[in-house]
């Protein structure tokens, strides 16, 4: 028979007793953590989301609570009415914040029963995700997920206070909306009183944001939720949540200043320390250095060894003339036996595949006399990238890597930095596959554990091979380079236009991109016959805001931070799973709520809608 909670009301959580309650009448309300039978007595960990406390049913004390408790089972839910009391020095638990102190209860109310459940919330590791998706109720419960959830609440807190006291209004943008190309696949709402037409979810509030700042709001932010039909990896789910903002009369560095301030603080609540203001980067300049528009600067950078290969050396071990050669340090991989280094270079040569670079043998240029001197200068150079690692300085164990070019190599008409790219891949890979003997991802408890960093003056546009045409790299509204419109690069040499767009990068993980907008109605209409789309088609895909750019619009610009991301990283999480609290699988399944779903016949006609199948 379960029992009523009446006008029971909790005077503590499961986390809060401590000592100096000793002798206090509490009641605590939570779910049963675990239960250990002893025979006169018995045992309950009672738990909620603040902790457990250990509640003690004595027989001869109070039968009818001990006859309860032997009810009692994991996760049923109870009220336990009693006494604190110090434990003996000889079963304090230690681990426990509530260890030194129990509950001997006088009454034990059952006020739910459950079923044996696929896993226990009490276990520290649960292997199989789509148990703990399916059953995400009980996954929620465990500690690990809760303080997921703590931290989250207290970064969205302190964003919305900090954005706030630096006069940015919070003001909420549609849910359902126009279709406009933003990059990805938009969700398509079909529209019961219009039939055939469709409202999109929005990707992003871009557009809207714009238009605040056309309205005169000045200062805009929103912790928005956003849609993608994309294909889903650890670090992307299809609804998201962004920490979105735009400013008028805003320089980059103004954007800057006001992001590094939220992180900041955001950090703080969390008790991580990071400094600010963060280093920049071009999109040049990162590309060059580590191959990839968001490096990972806990790891040294990549060596440009052109130089050190003269012609003549080129000629003699089979290297293109004329293209980069380039070379990266993987630190403290450990001594490598010859069966393994010639394991390792295969690998490599396997992840080149058909791209005609190669990779080149320093120990086995050490050898010879005609290039042991390349190899000391190559392995000089290299050593200038360690700062932080070992010294600064080259040693046993460092895994040094070169990258050459074959003879006759044909490189992509359209990509200069495709090397750099490509070797800066390698450099990824191979550190995440050492990544348990280099120790560069583990948190150290200092400053070293968060890398952020500006990456600044992104391509304009990017080549389409399947079109054959050049397209935006970002949306249609960042604003070029004043000097490369000035200078006429958006006819004579568009490759080389540069955009006013930043992203901000952490440890090698994009946490959100902005830019400089567009607020010329002239300018627009350049950028829109740059990418070959008439006054019409411009027109139709973004009448309502090419309307809104007539009316004084003011030069504006902002960004959108990922803040599942911030909290993935804070909490130490391999997935977005870890810190969504309903999210969906790879595959775009919630498998706790059973969706997508199909629906009925006659939510179908209302809609206008018969599926057909592919």
């Amino acid at each position: 028979m379960l029992d009523f909670l009446g006008t029971l009301a909790r005077t503590h959580n499961c986390g809060e007793l401590r000592i100096s309650d000793a002798g206090k009448q509490v009641v605590l309300l939570g779910w049963v953590n675990r239960r250990r039978d002893h025979g006169n007595l018995i045992f309950l960990d009672l738990r909620d989301r603040y902790g457990i406390t250990q509640v003690v049913l004595d027989n001869d004390l109070s039968p009818a609570a001990h006859a309860k408790a032997e009810q009692a089972r994991p996760e049923y839910v109870v009220a336990a009415i009693g006494k604190v009391r110090l434990r003996g020095k000889d079963v304090i638990n230690p681990k426990m914040e509530t260890g030194e102190i129990e509950v001997v209860a006088e009454e034990l109310r059952i006020l739910n029963d459950a079923k044996v459940p696929p896993f226990s919330p009490a276990e520290e590791a649960i292997v199989n995700e789509e148990v703990r998706l399916k059953y995400r109720y009980i996954d929620l419960r465990r500690p690990e997920m809760q303080r997921n959830f703590e931290i989250r609440h207290k970064v969205a807190l302190t964003v919305r206070e900090y954005l706030s006291s630096q006069g940015f209004l919070e003001i909420e943008t549609p849910f359902m909306t126009r279709s406009t190309p933003e990059g990805a696949r938009d969700y398509l709402v079909p529209s019961r009183v219009h039939p055939g037409e469709f409202y999109a979810l929005p990707q992003s509030p871009q557009i809207f944001k714009q238009i605040l700042m056309i309205s005169g709001m000045d200062r805009y932010f929103q912790i928005a939720r956003c849609f993608r039909d994309e294909d889903l990896r650890a670090d992307r789910q299809p609804e998201f949540t962004q920490i979105d903002l735009e400013m008028t009369f805003p320089q980059q560095e103004m954007v800057f200043a006001v992001v590094e301030g939220f992180l900041k603080a955001a950090f703080e609540v969390t008790g991580e320390q990071i400094a600010a203001p963060f280093p920049r980067m071009t999109y040049d300049e990162a590309i060059r250095r580590y191959g990839i528009d968001k490096p990972d600067l806990r790891l040294p950078a990549m060596v440009d060894l052109t130089e050190e290969l003269t012609p003549e050396l080129r000629t003699a071990l089979k290297i293109e003339q004329g293209l980069p050669v380039l070379g990266f340090t993987i630190p403290r991989v450990g001594e490598l036996s010859g069966t393994a280094r010639k394991a390792l270079a295969g690998d490599i040569r396997a992840s080149l595949g058909d791209s005609g670079l190669d990779v080149l043998d320093v120990a086995r240029l050490r050898t010879s006399e005609a290039f042991a001197g390349l190899a000391n200068t190559i392995s000089g150079k290299l050593s200038e990238k360690l700062k932080g690692f070992d010294g600064g300085a080259l040693v046993a164990g460092d895994l040094n890597v070169v990258i050459t070019p074959k003879p006759g190599i044909v490189a992509p008409a359209r990509d200069r930095l495709w090397i750099y790219k490509k070797v800066g891949q390698l450099r990824l890979d191979l550190a995440r596959r050492f990544q348990d003997r280099h120790g560069a991802f583990e948190k150290k408890g200092n400053a070293d554990d968060y890398k952020f960093l500006w990456v600044t003056d992104f391509p304009f546009f990017e080549w389409d091979e399947q079109t054959q045409t050049w397209t935006f790299a970002h949306h249609p509204f960042t604003s070029p380079h004043e000097d490369d419109l000035i200078a006429g690069r958006m006819e004579s040499d568009p490759e080389a236009v540069r955009a006013l767009a930043y992203d901000i990068v952490l440890n090698g993980m994009e946490l959100g991109s902005g830019s400089i907008r567009i607020h010329r109605q002239d300018i627009q209409g350049q950028i829109f016959r740059a990418l070959g789309m008439s006054d019409e088609e411009a027109k139709l895909r973004f009448g309502f805001f090419l309307d809104a750019l007539q009316y004084g619009t003011p030069p504006h610009g902002g960004i959108a931070l990922g803040l599942d991301r911030i909290i993935m990283i804070l909490t130490g999480a391999a997935s977005l799973r870890e810190v969504i609290a309903f999210p969906k699988t790879a595959k775009a399944i919630d498998l706790m709520a059973d969706a997508p779903s199909a629906v009925s016949e006659q939510q179908l006609r209302e809609l206008h809608i018969r599926p057909t199948k592919a």
